[in-house]
């Protein structure tokens, strides 16, 4: 089993943001696409850090979810903060598609703390990138559990 099964996984890992606003919504609209598409990404540099952390179990019983062959690697630990800057867009997205509003007070809280988890996220996946270790990628990962319910509060936050 190679790394492609971290984006197998990914997709019905989002599916649950689709489902619920399309149950909300009563169809598939850009909302729920928005949802899927954070949840996705949020995803990868989640479990990256997490099979970095336990590489050699994984490797044991056979199973590759590192994007790098080798393993830990400066290409695995890069492909955590292409995917951190990635969020950036996707959470901003439900500015520029209507889904939130940012014209009040709550909305420009909102906006803020969306951009400072953004930038908590990067940080902890650039510090993985520069330290390569274990600390650092159990940073990324705890760090992941922090961004994804700030975002998703700031998004319901800003509901327009």
């Amino acid at each position: 089993m190679n790394s492609i099964a971290v984006l197998a996984g990914a997709i019905p890992g989002a599916m649950p943001c689709l489902i619920g606003w399309a149950a909300g919504d009563d169809k598939l609209s850009t909302g729920g696409w928005v949802l899927f598409g954070l949840q996705f990404l949020w995803q990868f540099p989640h479990f990256w850090a997490i099979a970095w952390l336990v590489y050699g179990d994984y490797a044991r019983a056979g199973f590759k979810l590192l994007p790098s062959r080798e393993g830990p690697t400066k290409f695995s630990a890069l492909q955590t903060v292409i995917y951190s800057l990635l969020l950036v867009p996707m959470s901003l997205a439900p500015y520029f598609t209507g889904m939130c509003s940012y014209e009040e007070t709550k909305g420009i809280v909102s906006l803020g703390l969306i951009m400072i988890a953004n930038l908590f996220m990067i940080g902890r996946c650039v510090t993985l990138y520069n330290k390569m270790d274990a600390g650092s990628a159990r940073k990324v990962m705890f760090g992941s559990y922090i961004y994804l319910p700030v975002v998703l509060l700031a998004l319901l936050l800003s509901k327009s």
